[in-house]
């Protein structure tokens, strides 16, 4: 049965694959080339030098994060990786039918009721 399901597959399937990867790339060689002939090419000591921004550091650099910081990674990475079980359900919609759907109809249900939990909680209320 395995022989079956993957000898479905041909490497044609993967051309349209390959031809985003292909534009992608060929985009950020673009753009990079087209930056770098177009922009200003004006140097002097203080342009060349190396630029940090951001707040400058005071205190102890140990100092404790709030936990709101790890419990929005945390929903962050729920939230992301609810959409990664859903491109292969899109992808295959027609093939699943109605069970596929009510199955992800489900995963969305208790995933909206965890997201109106976190709401009720008061999870993401940062001036508590």
């Amino acid at each position: 049965m395995l022989l079956a399901t993957t000898a479905a597959y041909q490497p044609a399937d993967y051309v349209p694959i390959l031809i985003q990867f292909g534009l992608a790339l060929a985009f950020v060689a673009f753009s990079m080339i087209a930056s770098h002939l177009i922009g200003p090419k004006r140097h002097s000591k203080v342009k060349d030098a190396s630029f940090e921004c951001g707040i400058e550091s005071v205190g102890n650099a140990r100092t404790p994060i709030s936990v709101k910081y790890f419990l929005t990674a945390i929903l962050f990475v729920l939230f992301d990786v609810e959409v990664i079980f859903m491109y292969p359900w899109a992808v295959n919609f027609r093939e699943l039918g109605a069970a596929g759907f009510v199955t992800m109809l489900l995963f969305m249900t208790l995933l909206l009721a965890g997201f109106f939990y976190i709401i009720k909680k008061g999870i993401l209320k940062w001036n508590q």
